[in-house]
């Protein structure tokens, strides 16, 4: 009994420890992983050494992203953010601007 409280604290160490580094890395991780397996060409990326570009092809690790007139190869982990998806930026419809139904509401009590 006296030798399981002594080691009591230790245990506890590693379980905190766990609780707050091990596994919340675990989930960033498999998050990154996701991520990186879900480009598609369209996207709009930063890379790890900040260069921001489009994917333009992918293989099966690289990515070629076009840069204006450039294109680049990198390795695909070298993708750290994707700021807009291709494929959804593209489906979208273009909203109408508030400011144009505001004047024209006011054309009409002008009137």
């Amino acid at each position: 009994m006296n030798g399981l409280l002594t080691f009591l604290p230790i245990i506890l160490m590693i379980v905190l420890f766990y609780f707050l580094l091990i596994r919340p890395q675990q989930k960033r991780q498999k998050e990154v992983a996701n991520m990186q397996n879900s480009l598609s060409k369209g996207d709009k990326i930063i890379t790890i050494g900040g260069l921001h570009g489009v994917v333009d092809a992918i293989e099966e690790g690289i990515v070629i992203l076009k840069c204006g007139n450039a294109k680049l190869t990198f390795d695909r982990n070298a993708i750290r953010t994707v700021l807009e998806k291709g494929s959804t930026v593209a489906a979208e419809p273009a909203a109408p601007k508030a400011t144009e139904e505001v004047s024209e509401d006011a054309k009409e009590e002008n009137k």
